[in-house]
């Protein structure tokens, strides 16, 4: 039985800031339905490749596809409203908004507008922002915050605003999710709520693609794994193989 086609191919990537090279010749696919983890030491390129991915920072050169259509010089907006949406290493969320209307934020109509810009249509307002709100709490219900539902996100713990976070890219549709770290900060309990929640979101039918410091929690949560140094791939596979390869554990770890 043939392999189902990768949905979303990274080819040939390539970023310089000034002389230094951050991203070069980066290749590698992300399966559908499937938990990818992005691992390598600090100053490896990952965030970078997130960026390139979801259009924060242009290419210098390569190829980026999403189901087979072309990502490379699209705004975030466009890559997002295509299905790749994620989340930040430091969150931005909009503090002084509730949980609801973080969320609500995401809602996509079936149009495809924010729920927000359907304000400039009165006639099509009510029916439409109702159905968003329906959705937005499903969405928190499945994460768990349906009872904050009307607090302010500042208001919410670190946890429950990563949390939020996810819920509010979740709540897009868009079938590929980028997380960038979502575990970092917490602690033991916390990562009790949070590992959990990222397996549920492919359960669901998203495709993950997630930067993880936590060797433990990749070899626990992800299916594959992408290992960046110096902004190139050295290795890809399941987890037990690029954990346990001594070369790639001294270049991770420094010893």
């Amino acid at each position: 039985m043939a392999a189902e086609p990768a949905i979303l191919c990274v080819e040939g990537l390539a970023r310089s800031f000034g002389g230094i090279q951050a991203v070069e010749a980066c290749t590698f696919d992300v399966q559908p339905g499937v938990i990818t983890g992005l691992i390598g030491p600090n100053g490896a390129g990952k965030t970078t490749v997130f960026n390139l991915i979801t259009g924060f920072l242009d290419a210098d050169h390569g190829s980026i596809r999403l189901q087979g259509k072309e990502l490379l010089g699209l705004s975030p907006h466009r890559v997002e409203r295509l299905g790749v949406v994620r989340t930040f290493q430091h969150l931005r969320l909009w503090n002084k908004m509730s949980v609801l209307e973080n969320v609500l934020l995401g809602c996509a109509t079936p149009a495809g507008e924010n729920v927000f810009s359907l304000f400039l249509r009165a006639g099509a307002v009510r029916a439409e922002e109702t159905r968003a709100r329906e959705r937005a709490m499903e969405v928190l219900q499945f994460f768990g915050l349906a009872d904050r539902a009307h607090e302010l996100a500042e208001d919410l713990a670190y946890p429950e605003q990563k949390l939020l976070s996810m819920a509010r890219i979740f709540a897009t549709d868009a079938p590929v999710l980028l997380l960038d770290e979502p575990t970092s900060g917490l602690d033991s309990e916390s990562l009790g709520r949070i590992v959990p929640m990222v397996r549920r979101l492919v359960d669901h039918g998203k495709t993950v693609l997630l930067i993880e410091h936590n060797m433990e929690l990749i070899s626990e949560l992800s299916d594959q794994v992408v290992f960046l140094h110096q902004g190139r791939v050295l290795a890809a596979g399941p987890p037990a193989e690029i954990t346990r390869d001594p070369a790639l554990t001294e270049i991770y770890f420094g010893v």
